[in-house]
């Protein structure tokens, strides 16, 4: 059996939301979370004909790309999530596409405040698992594709 070569990626890579006409978002690549999350605000559940949907703004105001866009998507789940400072919180998790390395994949991110960290995502081990490697001594190797 032939094992899949994987593609290598950096510890940070930029990546772009093609559903939603984001691009060239800095994201951090980190083997410790197991979970993607992505900086959001005005984090809002709210029902939509029997369904659990949540809206909200995607990075802050002072982010190059901001729009002050409101999405509306489905829940696609509620966990409970560990962050960096130890605490757990309860968080959406949505759906979406993610193009990185001139592909697309579908990932499941967490929605967060992170306007305290650097990047405004975060890709965890669910997403990098059995895509990519990654070479924690680079960055931006998409930006080479």
């Amino acid at each position: 059996m032939q094992e899949k070569k994987l593609k290598i990626i950096g510890r940070l890579e930029r990546i772009n939301f093609p559903e939603w006409d984001l691009f060239d978002i800095d994201a951090k690549i980190d083997t410790g979370a197991y979970t993607s999350s992505l900086h959001c605000h005005h984090i809002e559940p709210f029902s939509k004909e029997g369904r659990s949907y949540v809206r909200f703004n995607l990075l802050d105001p002072s982010h190059e790309t901001y729009n002050e866009k409101l999405f509306e998507l489905p829940v696609h789940a509620t966990k409970n999530i560990k962050s960096s400072n130890g605490t757990t919180e309860q968080r959406y998790i949505i759906k979406t596409a993610i193009r990185l390395l001139d592909k697309e994949f579908k990932a499941e991110l967490s929605l967060a405040d992170r306007s305290e960290m650097r990047y405004p995502v975060l890709l965890g081990r669910k997403f990098i698992n059995k895509r990519f490697v990654v070479d924690v001594s680079k960055k931006y190797l998409s930006d080479n594709n």
